[in-house]
C-alpha cells in the first residue's frame, strides 16, 4: 500500500499564493466557492467572464472585479479554468492560449481536458490542478464554517520548478488545507474521479434510490414513506460513514438493520453490479466515455436533455418536493441558491 501523506496548513506556505495574480474563469459552483475563499483568505482575484453575462452580473453582486477572459488571461499569473468541461476546449483555444505568457499556472479542478488531450499546452506553461472533494457550494459553506472540504493537487507540467508548492498554497487559501491535501496525477483524477461519479456517488446512488422507490410503490407502500425510507434517510447514514467508516454506521444502527446490511447488500450489489462497474471503467480509461461526452455536448445535447427531463419527472423527485415543502427542515440556510451562487 502507498505511503499516504496529506499536507496541512501547518505543511504549506500560505503566502506565497497572495504574491500571485489570479484569474478565475467561470462563477459556477466551482467559481463561485473558489473564488469566494480566495478573496477571504487575502489573495488578489478577478473572475474573466462574458461581460454583462448571468455570472458577470453575479460575480459584481459579490463585489468582484471582472473582465473579459482574454483581459484576466493577461493579467494573471495564475488562471484557473472552472466552466464547464464540455466548454473548456473552445474556450482555451480561442480566449486563453492566445494570451498567456510563459511561466504562467493554467490550473484546472479536473484533469479531463488535459488527461484526455483535449487541451494540449505549450511546454514552457505550468499545468497544474487543484481539485477539492466536494461541488463548490460545499467548498464554501465549509469555509464560512472554519473547515475546509479535502483535496486533491496534481503537477502535469512544472516550467518553473514551483508547480507543486503553488498549488498547495492555492488549496490552502481555498480552505483544503484545514481538512487535508493529498498529491496524486491528473490520469488518476480524471479517470477515479469519472468512475466514482458514475458507477457510486451519483449514477449508483440515484439508480439505487429510484430503484428502491420504484419496488416499495409498486408493491402498495406509500409513496411518501418509501421516499423517506430510500432517499432522505440516505443523508443521515452516510454522515456517519463519512465521519468514521462502515464501522461507525453499524455501530448506530440497530442489530436488524446491521444484519440486513451485511446479509441483503451483497444481494442487490453482487457481481454482476462489479462486471457493470469494470465495463464503466474500461470506458473511461479508453476515453471512450470521454468521446461520447464530448460528442453529446457538441451536437445538441438531445440524448441529455431527453435523460434530464425523465430524471426531473420521475415520481420520488414529485414526492420529495411535496414533502420537502411541508416540513421545517431544510428551508434554512441551504447551502444551493440558484438566484445567487
Amino acid at each position: 500500500m502507498d505511503n499516504l501523506k496529506i499536507y496541512l496548513d501547518k505543511d504549506i506556505n500560505q503566502d506565497l499564493i497572495k504574491s500571485k495574480k489570479i484569474a478565475v474563469i467561470g462563477f459556477g459552483s466551482q467559481g463561485y466557492g473558489q473564488s469566494m475563499n480566495l478573496r477571504d483568505s487575502g489573495c488578489d482575484v478577478v473572475l474573466g467572464l462574458r461581460q454583462g453575462g448571468k455570472s458577470d452580473v453575479k460575480a459584481k453582486n459579490y463585489g468582484f472585479k471582472t473582465m473579459p477572459i482574454e483581459d484576466a488571461v493577461k493579467w494573471a499569473d495564475i488562471v484557473q479554468i472552472l466552466i464547464p468541461d464540455e466548454l473548456q476546449a473552445k474556450v482555451y483555444e480561442e480566449q486563453i492560449k492566445p494570451n498567456m505568457h510563459s511561466g504562467q499556472y493554467l490550473m484546472f479542478s479536473h484533469g479531463f481536458n488535459i488527461h484526455y488531450k483535449k487541451i494540449v499546452p505549450p511546454p514552457d506553461i505550468n499545468v497544474i490542478m487543484v481539485a477539492p472533494k466536494g461541488p463548490g457550494h460545499t467548498v464554501r459553506s465549509q469555509y464560512e464554517e472554519g473547515k475546509g472540504v479535502p483535496s486533491l493537487i496534481a503537477v502535469y507540467q512544472d516550467f518553473t520548478g514551483d508547480s507543486k508548492e503553488v498549488s498547495l498554497s492555492y488549496a490552502s487559501a481555498i480552505g483544503a488545507g484545514r481538512a487535508g491535501i493529498i498529491e496524486t496525477t491528473f490520469k488518476e483524477e480524471t479517470e477515479t474521479d469519472l468512475f466514482g461519479e458514475q458507477a457510486v456517488i451519483c449514477g449508483g446512488v440515484s439508480a439505487l434510490m429510484k430503484a428502491g422507490f420504484e419496488v416499495l410503490t409498486e408493491a402498495g407502500y406509500s409513496p411518501h414513506m418509501a421516499y423517506f425510507e430510500v432517499l432522505h434517510e440516505m443523508k443521515l447514514i452516510i454522515d456517519l460513514v463519512n465521519q468514521g467508516g462502515l464501522a461507525d454506521m453499524r455501530y448506530s444502527i440497530s442489530n436488524t438493520a446491521e444484519y440486513g446490511d451485511m446479509t441483503r447488500g451483497p444481494k442487490v450489489i453482487g457481481e454482476a453490479s462489479k462486471n457493470a462497474m469494470r465495463e464503466i471503467l474500461k470506458d473511461i480509461q479508453s476515453g471512450k466515455f470521454a468521446d461520447e461526452f464530448t460528442t453529446e455536448m457538441a451536437t445538441g445535447c438531445k440524448n441529455f436533455n431527453r435523460l434530464r427531463e425523465e430524471n426531473a419527472s420521475h415520481p420520488i423527485e414529485k414526492t420529495g418536493e411535496e414533502i420537502r415543502s411541508s416540513f421545517v427542515w431544510g428551508q434554512e440556510d441551504k447551502i444551493i441558491n440558484k438566484d445567487r451562487n
